[in-house]
């Protein structure tokens, strides 16, 4: 009987943690939870990754809301791996190189919302610590960076994996020992993050400072399966920097990704700069939906393009065509075909009478 109240508890306890998620963007770390009655939710999430044939780098940007003042999630990767903070005008630098052309096009014919149709004008077109440890986990490093608590682990026992996570104060959803087996199976490594702001009080809000993981890989992966513990549809932006324009394998359960900018950049002094090595590089930003996140299969693994041929989104904006002040070019062009047939006319009138 005992047992049967112990297990209705935990699955009570566990539809209550479930409850808790807010809507999050894919960031492969499945849910972001808070604590105790809290909310959180990802309004925007942003990853840099860096790919040299060897080493990996990946700087995540979390734009946060909600009342929480604890939130935690974890991280799957292949290698060991350093964590440090990033810098946030890396994101600004990447908007900058990305950021699509803006075309006019001109259109004769007046539309719905031009004169004589509609007196509006135009509309706007938009681009649119204290460690304990537990047999099967091994400790890599603990560190306090900035309003992150960052464990790096080893794992041979998915269970143990989260025994350790809740006796140190990272709260995760209850599907992990299941979801993380397959990490456990092929021995990565894991990134713990708990998000404890060191001013008393304070809530997770805004635009949080970045975090820098680095590791040895040879193919470029980005953990992604986690993400299929979400409750709600993700989407995924990823700028890649590589040798050459790069492309996921598979959908991996979600749309069609989508390629937003592809081109060699070389950026100046400044973050981007840094991350880039100091020299050209190939980059590709790339957009993914994922509708039912519970479909993710698999992490992704970006492969080399046949081609790195360049692309930079057009953004189109249609204005009539119009001369001198503002005056419409079809009004002028039916103007003149009007007087031109009334002086047809006209002359056939007079030309009859005589």
């Amino acid at each position: 009987m005992k047992r049967r109240i112990a297990a209705l508890l935990l699955a009570l306890l566990a539809t209550q943690l479930g409850s808790l998620i807010s809507p999050a963007y894919a960031c492969g770390c499945g849910a972001m939870v808070p604590y105790g009655q809290s909310r959180i939710g990802v309004d925007r999430e942003t990853s840099a990754v860096r790919w040299d044939g060897r080493t990996e780098q990946i700087v995540m940007r979390f734009v946060v809301r909600g009342d929480a003042d604890r939130a935690a999630w974890i991280m799957p990767v292949p290698g060991r791996a350093a964590v440090e903070l990033g810098d946030g005008r890396l994101f600004d630098e990447l908007a900058e190189q990305t950021r699509p052309r803006h075309r006019t096009r001109h259109y004769f014919w007046p539309r719905n919302h031009d004169w004589p149709f509609s007196s509006s004008q135009g509309d706007g077109v938009g681009a649119a610590l204290p460690t304990s440890r537990a047999p099967g986990v091994g400790v890599v490093g603990r560190e306090q960076l900035g309003d992150f608590d960052v464990a790096r682990l080893t794992a041979t026992d998915p269970d143990a994996l989260r025994n350790w996570l809740e006796s140190n104060g990272f709260t995760l959803p209850e599907r992990l020992t299941t979801e993380v087996k397959p990490y456990v199976d092929r021995k990565w490594e894991y990134v713990a993050v708990r998000l404890a702001p060191r001013e008393p009080g304070k809530k997770l809000q805004g635009a949080l400072d970045p975090l820098r993981i680095r590791f040895d890989s040879d193919r470029l992966v980005y953990p992604m399966r986690l993400s299929r513990m979400a409750k709600n549809p993700q989407s995924l932006g990823l700028y890649v920097l590589a040798e050459h324009r790069m492309e996921p394998g598979s959908p991996i359960g979600g749309s069609a990704p989508e390629v937003t900018f592809a081109g060699t950049i070389t950026p100046g002094a400044g973050p981007l700069a840094e991350l880039a090595g100091g020299k050209p590089v190939f980059l590709t930003a790339i957009d993914q939906e994922f509708p039912e996140p519970g479909r993710i299969d698999a992490d992704h693994e970006l492969r080399a393009t046949a081609e790195d041929t360049p692309y930079r989104r057009t953004v189109y904006h249609d204005e009539l065509l119009t001369v001198g002040g503002g005056v419409p070019v079809w009004l002028l062009t039916v103007s003149a075909a009007l007087v031109a047939l009334a002086a047809a006319l006209l002359f056939r009138r007079r030309r009859r009478a005589t």
